[in-house]
């Protein structure tokens, strides 16, 4: 039936999109359009170079034009289409790179300005309307009547399809890309703002039902709500600059979504990495806050389902809800309670990241719990992908997910507490996972907590059933702690504390209190821009549950040498494609 669903809509969007094709359309920009989006110089330095790397894939090809790469690699063919490229290229902003860009474009006019090929969905349309018309100077300047007319008509064209065919796009992200996306068309070209009224009035919509009352969406990925909300602001000023009423669902949308976005920012500026988001482009989030006119500061409510627990230079994300579940949870993560630490600019204490840009069989593993900084129990996630046949692509949602998961924030004498728990492995082995988070008034030290207890006679009576079929010796559980890649760690000889060092100089110890055995094992970090998965360490306390109540307690604290305040410079701007 999905098949048969997508495919209907794919002969939708072809026909319109042939049919918008046809159009003969005269239009120019109302005035000139400045860039509103961010690129990263060594992605664009990269790109002139002849060095295409997309979703992991890195293809060299000096020769090659970009439309090969995705025609022949049809998993990043969406990517390269959206054109958020050429925020990199104009990133760059020299002859060679603005050359490229005009030579890509045109080589696009000639080959899918009929309407035909890949690239003809709503969202992806909308995605590279924004960006063809932010850098519409860039791409413009030098060029002659004939390259003019040509871009400007297929602007037009494809202002006129997304306007037709935008509730065809996935309901969250990809409806709010061709929302906005037809409005800024329709508002930044001449002769083009037949239908924005009928679009804002969508949008409005669209923000009133898919947008939380604390600026949640329904995926729950942090990176995702950014982009939701870069996308209303860009919408909300065009409104004002054509002097056009911006509704009051869209401004109230941005009002709730702001705070939420400084939740979920970490010391270093970055997002934390849940449900299929990554830390985001440097400097993209403080311009959306910017931007946003927002001044007001997050509860310490949880919002979007996540606490933060902050300090000095110190902060602590936890992912304290449920993980969402049917078609927004085709990306989400199995990492209830999980936590994230950063101190100053350094990520300490991550999750592995979202493996979606690295092939299916990473993105399998980094949904699972044991990719994140929490606990899990005899190798058994608190959440379970659909079980599904292995195909290429397949969209594989996230089934039996806790039901109950709590969350109290406190103030006590010596910092802030959280108190968490979640039933999401009650089913099978009838515990509950409880932890306790407490974070001095200094920022220094994270006392920690995790217990594994049952709550009933309902739960002994599951876990002694479990306990009774356990091969080996009680129930078996981890404490996962994922390192950064920059850090460094040591184990004591004991095997009571581990020293990690940090690239700025500090040192955090993690010490635990003995129930559990401390060990280091390999991990992974997964980001977007890298060629393959990065190689990192982490801190594993292993045990057993044996009763029906099991505590374990650790605590992660700056070493006493360790200045409350140290000079951390940022490095150039440099990727490398080896690592």
């Amino acid at each position: 039936m999905n098949k048969l669903r997508t495919g209907a809509a794919r002969f939708m969007h072809r026909r319109h999109a042939r049919r918008a094709a046809r159009r003969d359309i005269s239009t120019s920009f109302v005035t000139l359009p400045l860039p509103r989006t961010i690129g990263v110089v060594a992605r664009g330095k990269q790109l002139i170079e002849g060095n295409f790397l997309f979703s992991g894939l890195l293809v060299e090809g000096p020769e090659q034009s970009i439309w090969q790469i995705a025609q022949n690699n049809p998993l990043v063919s969406d990517e390269i289409h959206g054109c958020a490229w050429l925020d990199d290229l104009a990133a760059v902003g020299d002859d060679a790179a603005r050359q490229k860009a005009q030579s890509w474009v045109a080589d696009w006019i000639a080959a899918y300005g009929g309407g035909d090929g890949p690239g003809w969905t709503p969202g992806i349309t909308g995605r590279r309307l924004i960006r063809w018309i932010n850098h519409g100077a860039f791409l413009l300047r030098g060029q002659g009547k004939d390259f003019s007319t040509k871009f400007y008509r297929t602007l037009g064209q494809q202002t006129v399809f997304v306007s037709q065919r935008w509730v065809a796009a996935h309901p969250g992200l990809r409806r709010f890309e061709a929302l906005s996306g037809a409005i800024y068309g329709g508002l930044s070209l001449k002769n083009m703002d037949q239908s924005i009224d009928t679009l804002v009035a969508a949008l409005a919509i669209e923000c009133d039902t898919r947008i939380g009352d604390d600026g949640s969406i329904e995926s729950r990925n942090p990176e995702e709500l950014l982009e939701v909300l870069s996308l209303l602001i860009w919408t909300r000023d065009a409104l004002q600059s054509a002097e056009r009423t911006v509704p009051q669902s869209v401004s109230s949308a941005i009002t709730r979504i702001a705070p939420a976005m400084r939740a979920l920012r970490h010391a270093d500026g970055g997002l934390a990495r849940f449900h299929g988001g990554g830390r985001g482009i440097d400097g993209r989030l403080d311009e959306a806050l910017a931007y946003s006119g927002v001044r007001s500061t997050p509860s310490t409510a949880p919002l979007m389902g996540y606490a933060r627990l902050t300090s000095g230079r110190t902060t602590v994300i936890v992912d304290a809800a449920a993980p969402p579940s049917g078609p927004s949870s085709i990306y989400a993560h199995a990492s209830t309670l999980a936590l994230e630490l950063t101190s100053g600019r350094r990520p300490v204490i991550v999750s592995c990241g979202s493996g979606a840009r690295f092939g299916q069989n990473w993105l399998r593993a980094s949904r699972a719990t044991p990719s994140h900084s929490t606990v899990m129990i005899e190798g058994v996630s608190s959440s379970h992908l659909a079980d599904r046949p292995h195909e290429t692509g397949a969209k594989e949602e996230l089934v039996e997910i806790p039901r109950q998961v709590r969350c109290d924030h406190m103030q006590t004498e010596s910092g802030r507490k959280l108190e968490l728990s979640h039933n999401g492995y009650q089913p099978d082995f009838g515990l509950t996972h409880g932890r306790t988070l407490e974070l001095s008034v200094d920022g220094r030290t994270l006392i920690g907590e995790d217990y594994l207890m049952t709550l009933g006679d309902s739960d002994k009576a599951i876990f002694g059933k479990a306990l009774k079929s356990a091969v080996d010796r009680g129930i078996p559980y981890t404490v996962r702690f994922h390192l950064h890649p920059d850090v460094d760690v040591d184990v004591n000889t004991e095997g009571s504390a581990a020293a990690l060092r940090l690239k700025s100089g500090e040192v955090w110890v993690f010490s635990h209190d003995g129930t559990a055995k401390l060990s280091l094992s390999a991990s992974v970090y997964l980001e977007n821009g890298r060629l393959k998965p990065r190689a990192t360490q982490q801190v594993v306390l292993s045990g057993h549950a044996l009763a029906y109540a099991t505590r374990v307690r650790w605590s992660l604290a700056k070493a006493q040498d360790t200045p409350s305040f140290v000079r951390d410079f940022p490095k150039g701007d440099r990727m490398d494609l080896t690592d």
